[in-house]
């Protein structure tokens, strides 16, 4: 059986339910999804829906660090969000972490998100 790794960092959020941050199966990592809180203070950053994402893509980079990678080793992404009229706000951000050959990625509307943040992030990534 392929190796199983659960990633957990004080980098990040810890989990607020029954999950990890990321497992680590071989090569792959499969990261759950980030909301906005702040590891320092466990408060949401949701001033804004581009400072949620930006929180957001801070969280996520510190999973990936804590397993050995980075934003180039994403190769799939999901977006959840609350209003499909902040997808422009949220791009404009992500695309500062994937500015050459971004993954592969969809981008949804859900009706509520955790602490009723605006964005959830996933992220698959393979070393």
């Amino acid at each position: 059986m392929t190796s199983r790794e659960i990633i957990h960092t004080d980098k990040a959020p810890a989990a607020i339910g029954p999950y990890s941050q990321a497992v680590k199966v071989g090569n792959t990592l499969y990261c759950s999804g980030q909301i906005c809180i702040d590891p320092s203070n466990g408060e949401l950053n949701n001033a804004t829906i581009e400072a949620e994402t930006q929180q957001v893509m801070k969280n996520i980079g510190a999973v990936l660090e804590a397993a050995g990678m980075d934003y180039s080793n994403v190769v799939k992404v999901t977006i959840f969000m609350r209003d499909m009229g902040d997808y422009a706000a949220i791009n404009g951000v992500y695309a500062q972490y994937f500015t050459t050959n971004p993954p592969a990625r969809e981008a949804v509307a859900v009706k509520t998100l955790p602490k009723e943040v605006g964005v959830e992030i996933s992220v698959t990534a393979v070393q």
